[in-house]
C-alpha cells in the first residue's frame, strides 16, 4: 500500500463555554478550519480534494445533518466536494484523520482533508418523544454539552456514571494525589502560555471571521498548585478532581490535509509527517482514561518502532489523573508529553481535540527534528485512539 502523509494542519482557537466563539455556529468554525488548512497550501485545486472526514461529538444542534458536507459548502469549496462526518466521542477528529489516512493507503483518494469540531456553548438541550401523545405530566429537557443523556435502562448503572466519578476511581486505584494533579495541571498552562508567547501557535491558528480573540481563552498564566490547591472538588466531598484539574468545556475546530507522496505535485509543498501506525483499544466504560495506554502501544507495534524512538507525545488531557496514568504506565520521560501545553489549559472541545493534538504532534517533530512522535486520546464509553507519526523534515533518528 502507500503511505500517507500529513501536510498541514490548522485549527481556531479554543474558546471558553459561553466566550469568544459562542456565536459562532459549529458548522461555521468547521468552514473556518477547512479554509485555514488551505491557505496552508494555496496551489492546490480544491477539487482536487476526494473526500472530507470530518468529526463530531454532539450532533444534536447546528453540528447536525452531516456538519462535514455543510462546513464544505459554507467554506465556497466545489459542491463536488464530498463529505462525512463520524463520531467516536472525544476522539472523533482523529478518527476522522485515521479513516482519512486508510483511504489514501489504500489508493482510493489522493488528497483528503480531515479534522473536527465541537460547539460546547451552543450544544442543545433535548428531550425524548412522548410514547403516546398529550401525556400529562411534566418534560424535563437535557443538557448535550456533555456525559451521559437519555441513557438506556438496561445499561448497567456503575458504566453510566459521570466521567469525573470514572477519574475519582482510577485516581485511587493507581494513587494519583491531589498535589500530582495540580502540579500537572499548572505545568499544563505554564507550557502553553510560554508556547504562545514563543510563538509556537502563530503558524497554526486561523482566523474565525467577525472574532476577535487570539490566542486560547481557558490558559491561566498565572495558575501554580498552591492556586489549584484552593478549589474544592467537583465530584465527591473528598475527591481529588477539580475544574482546575479537568479539561474545560469549550468550542473550536481543527483540520489536517492528508495525501499520498505524488500528492505534492497537486499541493504544492513538501509533507511534514508520514502516518506510521495507529491504534484503538476498548475496556470497561469507567476505565476510559486508561485507554491510551494500549492504543499507543498498538499504534507503536504497528509502526515498528517503541517508546524508547518516540521524541514528543501529545496526550489529550481529559484529566490530569487520566493523564498521570498512562504517562506512569508507558514509563516515559513525563518531559516529553505536552511541551506546548495540554487540553486542561487549551482546552478540550470534544470533536477538535484528534485533530489538534495530531497537528501540534507534527509542528513539534518539524521543530525539534525528533523522528518518531505519538499522539493519544481518551474516549468515553471506554475507548482511545493513537496515531504515530515520523517526521520526514530532516529528522533526526
Amino acid at each position: 500500500m502507500a503511505s500517507c502523509y500529513l501536510y498541514a494542519s490548522a485549527r481556531t482557537v479554543f474558546g471558553r463555554f459561553g466566550g469568544a466563539l459562542a456565536g459562532v455556529r459549529p458548522d461555521d468554525l468547521s468552514a473556518a478550519a477547512l479554509t485555514g488548512v488551505l491557505s496552508k497550501a494555496p496551489a492546490l485545486d480544491p477539487a482536487v480534494v476526494g473526500d472530507v472526514v470530518w468529526g463530531c461529538a454532539n450532533q444534536a444542534g447546528e453540528d447536525n445533518r452531516d456538519v462535514g458536507r455543510m462546513a464544505v459548502l459554507l467554506a465556497g469549496l466545489p459542491v463536488s466536494l464530498p463529505a462525512t462526518t463520524v463520531n467516536r466521542l472525544c476522539g472523533s477528529s482523529l478518527d476522522a484523520a485515521i479513516q482519512a489516512s486508510r483511504a489514501v493507503e489504500v489508493g482510493d483518494v489522493d488528497v483528503v482533508l480531515a479534522g473536527g469540531v465541537e460547539s460546547m456553548t451552543r450544544a442543545p438541550w433535548v428531550m425524548p418523544k412522548p410514547s403516546r401523545s398529550f401525556p400529562p405530566g411534566d418534560v424535563t429537557a437535557v443538557s448535550t454539552t456533555l456525559g451521559w443523556r437519555l441513557v438506556n435502562e438496561r445499561m448497567p448503572t456503575e458504566w453510566t456514571v459521570s466521567l469525573g466519578e470514572c477519574n475519582e476511581q482510577l485516581a485511587d486505584r493507581f494513587a494519583i494525589s491531589r498535589g500530582r494533579q495540580d502540579e500537572f495541571a499548572s505545568r499544563s498552562h505554564r507550557l502553553a502560555a510560554q508556547a504562545w508567547a514563543d510563538g509556537f501557535y502563530d503558524g497554526l491558528i486561523v482566523e474565525v471571521p467577525g472574532v476577535n480573540q487570539n490566542r486560547d481563552e481557558s490558559i491561566r498564566d498565572d495558575s501554580t498548585p498552591e492556586k489549584l490547591a484552593g478549589l474544592k472538588p467537583s465530584f465527591r466531598g473528598n475527591g481529588t478532581i477539580t475544574a482546575g484539574n479537568a479539561s474545560p468545556l469549550n468550542d473550536g475546530a481543527a483540520a489536517v490535509l492528508l495525501g499520498s507522496a505524488d500528492a505534492s505535485a497537486h499541493i504544492g509543498t513538501e509533507p511534514i509527517a508520514r502516518v506510521a501506525g495507529r491504534g484503538v483499544h476498548a475496556l470497561d466504560p469507567r476505565e476510559f482514561g486508561f485507554a491510551p495506554v494500549k492504543a499507543a502501544e498498538q499504534a507503536l507495534a504497528r509502526s515498528g518502532i517503541g517508546w524508547a524512538d518516540v521524541s514528543a507525545v501529545e496526550l489529550n488531557e481529559a484529566f490530569a489523573a487520566q493523564s498521570l496514568a498512562c504517562v506512569d504506565a508507558w514509563k516515559i520521560d513525563p518531559e516529553l508529553v505536552n511541551t506546548k501545553g495540554g487540553a486542561i489549559a487549551i482546552g478540550h472541545p470534544l470533536g477538535a481535540s484528534g485533530a489538534r493534538i495530531l497537528g501540534t504532534l507534527a509542528a513539534r517533530l518539524h521543530e525539534s527534528g525528533g523522528r518518531w512522535g505519538v499522539a493519544a486520546i481518551c474516549i468515553g464509553v471506554g475507548q482511545a485512539l493513537a496515531v504515530v507519526l515520523e517526521n520526514v523534515t530532516g529528522a533526526r533518528a
